[in-house]
């Protein structure tokens, strides 16, 4: 009898293998290609894919993305807003807008932005193999090899750009059993939106949400993508999830502003978030962990776009400092980057979440945005679109010419 016959992989010689292809892998993979690496990028996606996001993105990410060189034509879907409705556990609403020079806050179906990021890396000589899902990682003295779907990959350093539960970071045995994040979303698009909601950002601090919030984002030809996020607190059972959607989309100030004869598409997602940079295994040897892999996102809101795309970019500036030789020295640049960019950030957001994420908090922190001038409400919604890091106040290292007066995005 025959021994079964196994297909051969297709082997790759690289200087960078990455894992994974939302925001943070497709940034690296950008800013590894301009300065002449060579890049494989991987993922078990075929793209376009969709990704369960709330689709909004912040000032940070926004100059991420132009830092990038991204055309916003691209993205069939993008929308800019100019400022946010909040309404507080109380009922109260306030409208915060954003300053008029560039642009601080848009939505962007994830659908559309990652695929428009990942043919950025393809046309900049990225070789992307999309439906490859990454299998194991093993580690030489002076190169990695990455076995994929079909594939086998010696390189000189691995991006795990792979998600919460980085298949990269359980390959090498640093996986966290039972970890299931910091917050929890809850999204879907709905159409025929013809209230205010379709063209106006909501963010509402409902009494039983806190800590948490719902939103609405728009998108062009009134649809919108809603969701609502809350805090794992242990008291929340993820299951009754569902129950609280219905019930949360039958609350008269939301149906007015999305209008009553708006209709729901297809189903809703959910989804953990990781939140935790400054407690998360950044790196191991040759491997750089980025975006949800290393628990980037922000804990006061949940965002994380602009985190992926930020260690996506630190991660590849870091590569090119040591070059291919000195896998010691970039886990070290890129440690440093991280903390100087996102530590004190996190302690802030930490420390001012557990006020806002109180009804308490929530109504006295929206009373007095209320009870500001125009000014005082413009300056709110830019701190709470990271126009300026949370705890830039607290780190001079970071202050700049324009701080807190730079102008948004394209401006």
């Amino acid at each position: 009898m025959n021994a079964p016959t196994t297909t051969p992989r297709e082997h790759l010689t690289t200087d960078v293998v990455i894992v994974g292809l939302g925001p943070a892998g497709s940034a690296a993979a950008i800013e590894l290609r301009r300065a002449g690496r060579s890049v494989v990028a991987i993922d078990k996606a075929e793209f376009p894919r969709d990704k369960c996001c709330g689709d909004g993105l912040t000032t940070l990410g926004l100059r991420e993305l132009e830092h990038l060189g991204l055309d916003r034509a691209t993205i069939p879907d993008w929308f800019e807003v100019g400022g946010a409705a909040i309404r507080s556990p109380s009922g109260r609403e306030v409208f915060v807008p954003l300053p008029a020079t560039g642009t601080y806050a848009a939505v962007a179906p994830r659908l559309q932005l990652d695929d428009a990021l990942v043919r950025m890396a393809r046309e900049l000589g990225a070789d992307i193999r999309d439906g490859h899902g990454f299998e194991r990682l093993d580690e030489h003295p002076d190169h990695v090899t990455v076995l994929a779907d079909g594939l086998e990959i010696d390189a000189r350093y691995v991006v795990a750009a792979d998600g919460m539960w980085s298949p990269v970071r359980k390959s090498i045995g640093a996986n966290e059993p039972g970890y299931l994040g910091e917050w929890h979303g809850f999204r879907q698009y709905a159409h025929n939106v013809t209230g205010p909601a379709s063209q106006q950002l909501y963010v509402w601090f409902e009494p039983d949400l806190v800590p948490g919030y719902a939103w609405s984002f728009p998108l062009p030809n009134g649809r919108v993508n809603i969701g609502f996020g809350v805090l794992r607190d242990g008291a929340r059972r993820i299951q009754d999830m569902k129950q609280l959607w219905v019930e949360l989309l039958s609350r008269p100030h939301i149906v007015d502003a999305l209008g009553k004869g708006f209709e729901l598409e297809g189903r809703h997602t959910a989804w953990p978030i990781p939140a935790r940079v400054d407690e998360a295994l950044l790196t191991a040897g040759r491997v750089l962990f980025t975006g949800d892999a290393a628990m980037a996102t922000d804990v006061m809101t949940g965002e994380g776009i602009g985190q992926a795309l930020l260690t996506g970019r630190l991660a590849a500036e870091a590569i090119i400092a040591a070059g291919a030789l000195q896998p010691d020295d970039a886990a070290a640049i890129y440690r440093s980057a991280v903390a100087h960019h996102l530590f004190a950030d996190h302690r802030m957001s930490r420390a001012l979440g557990s006020i806002l994420t109180t009804s308490w908090g929530a109504r006295g922190a929206i009373r007095v945005v209320a009870s500001s001038g125009t000014w005082g409400k413009r300056n709110f919604a830019r701190w709470m679109f990271e126009d300026e890091p949370r705890a830039v106040v607290l780190t001079p290292s970071r202050w700049h010419r324009r701080f807190l007066d730079q102008p948004g995005a394209w401006a």
